[in-house]
């Protein structure tokens, strides 16, 4: 009879301490002003256990779909028409200003990829400066290593974050005087029309993109068809609600982090001095595009650099009110530039993959669980 009994499923206390300790620290690192703080306790969470041998094996497929689903029609739905309209008469230079971020960004990553252990594919995925969820969300589909992917681009946030008060004061007379609040991205609608366009963009995107064989198709479609709906006028100023928002940034964290060794671990902090640098020699030449950003569309110096600074949008939002300036525009060109980077961003990496090859030097990278298409 033991031949026939049903293996007891012993793995579910290790999804309820991940659970719970992602939500302790969630709430910590919200309470310090930590940019995404569900992905970043996920991933610090996961990452903890997955080394001490006390968290899960994955995050299974259908949730890792699911997250990125979300994410992406997060990223849709903040392309206001009102918002982008203030652009409009300046289409042709913040397109250009925001092809030069993707442009700079992207070679700060090829330099990376130089670094033993790091392939240019992953390099690349780290450094590219827009949606940071997005990009480590579909890192591993396109063939770099997440774990690489999201240690590097949260420290881009965190260190864009807290450098953009201080270099708004110090270098353009930025005066906090108006402090305001920032808007909570879920707030706008009720719970069931944000569940009502998640259900859509995700019943109609992630179908479409296969069809199409689009990179990253499960971001991609449902934020294109959240693209499409927000800037028809359809919306009605819905939002994803927020628990629903931190539950897909924490499976993301978890993805990421459940699949830390030791060794890629080593990796990991072998390439952050490295990465630093190049983190802000991308930041430096992203005010200088945002110099050149105000020279061309007569907004003003500060306005140019929270324009163009590479991360962030919130913490521009909020240093952007506080400091008096044309929130809408800049705001504007972020997201602009956020949408441009995740529409582009997927294609340039698998050329990339193609012509430098995505192995070779990867070290601790494993196979994708599931072949393309």
């Amino acid at each position: 009879m033991t031949a026939f009994r049903r293996p007891r499923n012993t793995s579910w206390w290790r999804w309820l301490l991940l659970a719970v300790l992602t939500v302790l620290g969630t709430a910590g690192l919200a309470a310090l002003g930590v940019p995404s703080p569900a992905l970043f306790a996920g991933l610090l969470v996961a990452t903890v256990l997955a080394l001490c041998g006390l968290g899960p094996s994955r995050v299974g497929r259908p949730l890792s779909v699911g997250a990125q689903a979300v994410i992406g029609v997060v990223i849709g739905l903040l392309a206001q028409p009102d918002t982008l309209a203030a652009i409009a008469s300046n289409w042709l230079p913040v397109l250009l200003i925001s092809l030069g971020t993707l442009l700079v960004s992207m070679a700060a990553g090829l330099l990376m990829g130089l670094q033993s252990g790091v392939t240019p594919l992953t390099g690349m995925l780290a450094q590219t400066a827009g949606g940071a969820s997005g990009l480590v969300a579909i890192s591993r589909e396109l063939g770099g290593d997440e774990r690489m992917v999201a240690v590097i681009q949260y420290l881009r946030v965190g260190l864009v974050t807290a450098m953009m008060p201080v270099v708004a004061v110090v270098l353009y007379g930025a005066q906090h005087d108006a402090p305001g609040a920032v808007p909570d991205p879920a707030a706008p609608a009720a719970s069931w029309a944000g569940f009502a366009v998640l259900a859509v963009c995700a019943a109609a995107g992630i179908p479409l993109a296969r069809l199409a064989r689009v990179p990253a198709g499960a971001l991609l479609g449902p934020m294109v068809i959240a693209l499409a709906i927000t800037l028809s006028g359809f919306s009605f100023g819905a939002s994803v609600p927020l628990p629903v928002v931190d539950l897909a940034y924490a499976l993301i964290g978890w993805q990421a982090g459940l699949r830390f060794t030791r060794r890629a671990l080593a990796t990991v902090a072998r390439v952050l001095p490295l990465a630093t640098v190049l983190i802000l020699a991308v930041v430096a030449l992203c005010a200088g595009l945002g110099l050149v950003l105000s020279y061309f569309t007569g907004m003003t110096p500060l306005e140019g650099y929270l324009a163009t600074t590479p991360g962030g949008v919130y913490a521009v939002l909020a240093t952007a009110i506080s400091s008096g300036v044309d929130v809408t525009s800049v705001v504007a060109v972020q997201v602009l530039r956020v949408v441009l980077m995740l529409l582009v961003a997927p294609w340039i990496a698998r050329l990339t993959g193609q012509w430098l090859g995505s192995g070779g030097r990867g070290g601790d990278q494993a196979e994708p669980e599931h072949p393309p298409g």
